[in-house]
């Protein structure tokens, strides 16, 4: 009986960490696919401190503040107040242009994306 006991915890640990892990997937690919919306914008500029940028600088912009970030953003909702949403050197919003003039923030941008992966993963 003593070592039925052993076992037992030992499989309750490696269910648990199993759990964390797939927790940590799953917001990991929230933040991969967000990361991917911006780098996949088609006929839009990401405004950065005043100057344009196209996807795919912005989207390599992202990743670099997501690396420098590195155990403060482990979620996506972190992902997005803490990379997506402002200049960490001037505070201002990112934005986001699109071609028929429509400017929207990168965090509403966001957002709207975070909401399109969760209604996709139910």
């Amino acid at each position: 009986m003593s070592l039925r006991l052993p076992r037992f915890l030992f499989l309750c640990g490696a269910l648990t960490g199993g759990i964390q892990n797939a927790a940590a997937a799953t917001e990991t690919q929230k933040i991969d696919y967000l990361i991917s919306s911006v780098e996949h914008m088609s006929n839009a500029r990401f405004i950065r401190n005043g100057k344009a940028y196209d996807a795919k600088a912005a989207a390599d912009h992202l990743r670099e503040k997501k690396r420098l970030a590195k155990g403060h953003c482990d979620t996506a909702e972190d992902f997005i107040k803490l990379c997506g949403a402002k200049s960490s050197q001037s505070g201002k919003p990112y934005q986001i242009r699109f071609k028929d003039g429509k400017v929207v923030t990168s965090e509403q941008f966001l957002r709207e994306k975070l909401k399109e992966f969760e209604r996709r993963k139910q």
